[in-house]
């Protein structure tokens, strides 16, 4: 079964079909398929309803499954930010260094205790009968006070899961975790539900 996936960022599709190939689902970009997927403006104010906004729009526009995440970095000594700013936190186009350092200097004061975060995960996939599945993953974690590891993307040098940032683990650790993974196979069950009505 194909799945189109939703999204124009290259290492979220890369993550995505390393999750999802194992689960029997062939999940292929926009650009595979030969479509231009139109940037979706994010108006939604939760994880889920952008996720949605962007599932709906690949959907609609190829009729084929589609499946699309919103995802973002919630730190609780910042009253939740970036959240579902995560990717617009520094500017429109700012790079990922860019980010993590804006929230690594907002956070340079806050003691170690009080640098607790969450990585959150909203999936949306809507089938070709029109049927939404949504889930969500999330992942409790810590700010570090510096960046560390070379993999993963993102806010990924700076949350730390346990002793390792996520950028220090292999990608098998990463998906065993992170929020994206714990959504996935979420999503996996009710995708099971669905094909077994």
């Amino acid at each position: 079964m194909e799945f189109i996936i939703a999204t124009n960022n290259a290492k979220k599709l890369k993550e995505l079909e390393r999750i999802l190939n194992p689960l029997g689902i062939n999940a292929v970009s926009a650009r595979e398929m030969g479509v231009v997927l139109d940037d979706v403006e994010e108006t939604g104010t939760t994880f889920a309803e952008n996720a949605f906004l962007k599932a709906n729009a690949a959907f609609t526009k190829t009729g084929m499954p589609a499946v699309a995440d919103d995802s973002g970095l919630s730190v609780d000594a910042l009253g939740g930010r970036p959240g579902i700013y995560s990717a617009r936190y520094a500017g429109d186009n700012a790079s990922d260094e860019d980010r993590y350092n804006k929230l690594l200097d907002e956070m340079k004061d806050v003691a170690e205790s009080d640098r607790t975060a969450h990585f959150t995960c909203a999936i949306c996939c809507i089938m070709p009968d029109g049927t939404k599945i949504e889930v969500e993953g999330i992942c409790e974690g810590k700010i570090a006070f510096k960046p560390s590891g070379s993999c993963g993307f993102g806010y990924d040098p700076v949350f730390m899961y346990g002793d390792k940032s996520y950028a220090q683990l292999t990608s098998e650790e990463k998906d065993a975790v992170s929020h994206r993974g714990k959504a996935l196979r979420k999503l996996q069950t009710e995708l099971n539900k669905y094909y077994c009505k």
